[in-house]
């Protein structure tokens, strides 16, 4: 074949010198990419022509083509005489195989030998620069651009627009765009790249502008960038953009369509991302692939697989990355059926050694399978294994529960050379959050400040979180102190574990801190400061965050509406949760939870169940949270039957197998109704061991109904799991006062003090004029106490004087929930509702006592215990004594 080219080359002119023939046969086989070109090697070495720049430069050119830059780099070090282009083919060759340091490398030595590099060796060596992030050779690479003249080169400028942006410089960079002058479409776009690359979606699409200002066109590369930037700013630039080609009539080639895919598609607007799929019949592998995640990504998997199915059918054969995106589905579905198909496919089409598969299926197995052996038994047949595999499996331990295995294969990890990412350790803190372990968890910061890991954010969020989540909040606070950059994530951790351990006040404390460091709340921390008002009854701070949700947008966030459910069903203002709900355009399971635990806990009970019934034909699925809130609503509204219908509705109807809390709910519910010996029957023949909360409840319902028997056996084995709960001796003790024997009541007071155990003080609180006032039982310190017990004794003497049965109890004198109503009286206007949050139940005399008040002053009095509300108006109270 090289015969018969080489002779058509050169029929009828047999004058050709055969330095001349070896030059086309060269250069033939270089732009043919043919491998036949190297046997005229040998002959130029035995007839002498070895010593010529122009054969060897095209030999050394076919020989990277055809062989490969190993044995190129053989041949050039044979060269006998090597000039700039010579250097600069090797050097190129090097960088398009991405060995960037030996790319440098030679380029010292050729320095070294005095030879004086052009505009293509620069190319290649900023290019090498970049991919390294080696900014100061790249520096030096500019000051010799400089003193020579390259600096107005247009493709030079665009490689160190493309270094200085790599390097994080973008400043830098876009100062030597403007020192350009005008620039071409290359540096134009380069520039527009480094911003988008940046993550200034904004300035990108504003130097577009100024690129159209400036007449210089665009070409399909700038559209890419600039539909990247429009996926993260929003649908309204990407159809700016869209319509802009459209309007300068540039192809769509199948890279910028993929583009365009990509950009509907992250916008949530399938139907488009198809539209702009079907513009044109050309289609590969990759646009496939885009149109599958963005299926994917809007939940649509059903259509994902379909597309797999016609691609197939196109015979586009799928790659590594669409088996990836499928399996990672399959992890946010939770489809182990799914998987394992795809597990199938994948090994027929020979990609069970693939990284980026490999990584997808232990992933896949960990978050979708009750075995960790499935993911492990992958885990171990990969050839290769990366840090993403490593972290995949580690945090999959973790999620089991396993978390010890997470330790030990941390340290397997390190010790094949792996070096943990942020996500790694991220992970591995979360394994010490499981396990409680301070010791680990202070180990584990030991060893990120040694590998300076602790600067990254993630790493830093997470510590936080860590510290945060085992109840050590200074060293959280430390950690927050010492992070040279804190952002939103940071915070929202910090309050929403502070919400757990019930510091509320704490966590709405964080805003200002926040304010401090300039960063701006998302939907995420909005909602924990809601959850923290919520939390604390303050419907001030509450109502100041929503008109802050409105004017900043962040109340079309779904989270935030949820959070906004719950605070007003919290706070006793039911109509307005109501509003908020009916606000949400598609309501989630969270979302009708909310909903029915503000109408519950508000003793709106029918509503309640009417809520539910609503949720069901909405298609909205109840969760074990849902059935948890319908158990407590018929426990309060004495609806035993109906209560015993939902609790075996839960497996049989809807698949949720009942956890320790449905029981409690559920024994709770016979015991008020005073069905005890079912109560009973439920707890022996439950799945789950009783706990000391089983036995509490039962006791109290055994103190309810006077059932003093089975109240010491419930008082006795309650102790015998939990010895220092003083709990169970009060509850003892007034079991024994309601049934006439107040002897064994004082009995088993005095034996509780004896074993140095306290009840912990009633307390409770309310908010005014954005201040928070605390009350404790029989506490002196509040310093307007001599007209709170002024207050009280006011309006005993009232009680009395307009006849009213009240039985004075002394030991009840200065509870705190009454503390707190004699100190709204005094403190707030006339006609203002009064909302009073309490941890703990609201005894019979303060309960009387508040209705007796709300018969005398003409005020909504509300109480919040625990997770239900008293409204107490014209001397009755929303529970109706249920």
């Amino acid at each position: 074949m090289l015969c018969e080219a080489v002779t058509k080359t050169f029929k009828g002119n047999y004058s050709y010198r055969f330095q001349d023939i070896c030059i086309g046969v060269l250069s033939l086989c270089n732009s043919k990419s043919l491998k036949e070109g190297v046997c005229v090697h040998s002959p130029i070495v035995k007839l002498g022509l070895q010593d010529d720049f122009y054969l060897n430069n095209n030999l050394l050119s076919l020989y990277v083509k055809c062989f490969g830059v190993d044995h190129a780099r053989h041949f050039f070090d044979e060269m006998p005489y090597k000039d700039v282009v010579s250097w600069t083919g090797i050097l190129s060759a090097y960088v398009r195989n991405e060995n960037h340091e030996q790319a440098l490398e030679l380029f010292g030595s050729m320095i070294s030998f005095g030879l004086y590099p052009n505009e293509f060796t620069l190319s290649s060596v900023l290019r090498s620069c970049s991919a390294i992030e080696e900014f100061e050779c790249g520096t030096r690479i500019q000051a010799y651009m400089v003193k020579n003249g390259f600096d107005s080169n247009p493709v030079l400028a665009s490689a160190l627009i493309g270094l200085y942006s790599k390097c994080g410089f973008i400043e830098e960079a876009y100062a030597n765009f403007a020192y350009m002058g005008g620039g071409d479409t290359i540096s134009w776009t380069t520039m527009i790249s480094s911003l988008v690359q940046a993550h200034k979606w904004s300035q990108a699409l504003q130097l577009y502008i100024r690129m159209v200002e400036a007449g210089v066109p665009a070409n399909e590369f700038t559209f890419v960038k600039l539909l990247a930037a429009s996926s993260a700013l929003g649908l309204s630039y990407g159809k700016l953009v869209h319509a802009h080609m459209i309007l300068l009539g540039i192809e769509l080639n199948v890279i910028l369509k993929t583009a365009l895919v990509d950009m509907y598609s992250k916008c949530q607007r399938m139907e488009d991302a198809v539209k702009a799929l079907n513009q044109t019949p050309e289609r590969d592998v990759f646009i496939w692939t885009t149109i599958i995640s963005g299926f994917i990504r809007s939940m649509k998997v059903r259509e994902a697989i379909a597309a797999v199915q016609e691609m197939e059918m196109s015979e586009t054969v799928p790659n590594n990355f669409t088996y990836s995106t499928i399996l990672n589905a399959c992890s946010s579905i939770l489809s182990l059926e799914l998987g394992k198909q795809v597990h199938s496919r994948v090994i027929m089409a020979g990609l069970k050694d693939d990284i980026y598969v490999g990584n997808a299926l232990v992933d896949m197995y960990m978050k979708c399978s009750n075995l960790i052996d499935d993911a492990l038994r992958v885990f171990r047949v990969m050839t290769s294994q990366n840090v993403i595999t490593w972290t995949s499996l580690i945090a999959g331990f973790a999620e089991h529960g396993f978390a010890q295995d997470s330790f030990q294969y941390f340290e397997k990890m390190r010790a094949v050379g792996l070096k943990p990412n942020s996500f790694t350790l991220s992970s591995m803190l979360a394994a010490c959050s499981t396990i409680k372990s301070h010791f680990q968890t202070r180990k584990l910061h030991g060893y990120m400040i040694k590998a300076k890991a602790d600067c990254d954010s993630v790493v830093g969020n997470a510590l936080v979180d860590a510290y945060a989540g085992l109840g050590m909040v200074d060293d959280a606070w430390r950690v927050i102190r010492n992070m040279s950059r804190r952002d939103a994530i940071t915070y929202t951790s910090l309050a929403s574990r502070m919400n757990q351990m019930g510091y509320h006040d704490r966590a709405l404390n964080i805003i200002r801190h926040m304010n401090n460091d300039i960063v701006k709340m998302d939907g995420f921390s909005l909602a924990s400061f809601l959850s923290a008002s919520a939390g604390l009854g303050s419907t001030g701070a509450g109502k100041q965050l929503h008109c802050f949700s409105v004017k900043s947008g962040l109340g079309c966030w779904l989270s935030v509406s949820n959070s906004l459910v719950d605070l007003y069903g919290k706070c006793g203002c039911i109509h307005d949760a109501h509003r908020a709900f009916r606000e949400i355009n598609e309501p989630d399971v969270a979302s009708w939870n909310g909903l029915i635990s503000g109408l519950a806990s508000n003793c709106y009970i029918s509503s309640a169940f009417s809520a539910f019934e609503d949720m069901r034909l909405a298609r909205v699925k109840p969760d074990s949270v849902t059935f948890l809130l319908v158990l407590f609503a018929c426990s309060h509204g004495g609806l035993v039957d109906l209560g015993l219908e939902h609790f075996h509705s839960m497996r049989d109807a809807h698949g949720i197998a009942p956890q320790l809390d449905h029981y409690v709910c559920l024994i709770d519910l016979l015991g008020r109704s005073g069905r005890l010996e079912e109560a009973m029957g439920v707890m022996k023949t439950m799945p789950c061991r009783p706990d000391a909360l089983i036995y509490k409840t039962l006791l109290s319902a055994s103190k309810l109904h006077g059932n003093v028997p089975l109240g010491e056996d419930m008082a006795r084995q309650g102790l015998n799991l939990d010895p220092s709960d003083p709990a169970f001796y009060m509850l003892l003790a007034n079991l024994y006062d309601r049934s006439g024997r107040s002897d064994l009541g004082e009995k088993t007071r005095r034996l509780m003090k004896e074993r140095g155990l306290r009840k912990s003080p009633c307390q409770s609180w309310m908010e005014i004029r954005n201040q928070v006032h605390l009350f404790t039982a029989g506490d002196r310190s509040h310093p307007h106490i001599n007209e709170i017990n002024e207050k009280i004794g006011s309006l005993k003497a009232e009680f009395q004087c307009r006849g009213y049965i009240y039985r004075d109890n002394g030991d009840t004198s200065y509870h705190s929930e009454k503390l707190a109503v004699a100190f709204a009286l005094l403190s707030t206007p006339s006609k203002t509702p009064i909302l009073i949050v309490k941890k703990l139940r609201v005894c019979t005399d303060c309960h009387d006592f508040v209705m007796l008040v709300t018969q005398v002053v003409d005020r909504e009095i509300i109480v919040r215990e625990g997770n239900r509300i008293h409204s107490f108006k014209k001397g009755g109270c929303s529970c109706r004594g249920h």
